[in-house]
């Protein structure tokens, strides 16, 4: 027979927001660059519209996800 699992309780859950506010910042700023690299694109500027897009899709979006709040260790 199997054996039951149990529900995952939600005391062991930690309480926090996944997101600090420097993530949301930064989510801001690469739409922001993304958004500034279409208009550019769009208006000819097929020289520096490209490395926008690819700064804001490659660089800037990726670091705000990734980016943990509070990871740095703090000193004692």
């Amino acid at each position: 027979m199997a054996k039951e699992k149990k529900p995952v309780s939600s005391q062991n859950r930690q309480d926090t927001v996944p997101f600090s506010n420097i993530n949301y910042i930064l989510f801001a700023v690469g739409l922001i660059i993304i958004t500034a690299g279409w208009f550019l694109l769009r208006a000819g500027h097929i020289s520096i519209s490209p490395i926008m897009l690819i700064l804001g899709y490659c660089v800037v979006i990726p670091v705000a996800i990734i980016l943990k709040p509070g990871s740095k260790k703090e000193k004692q």
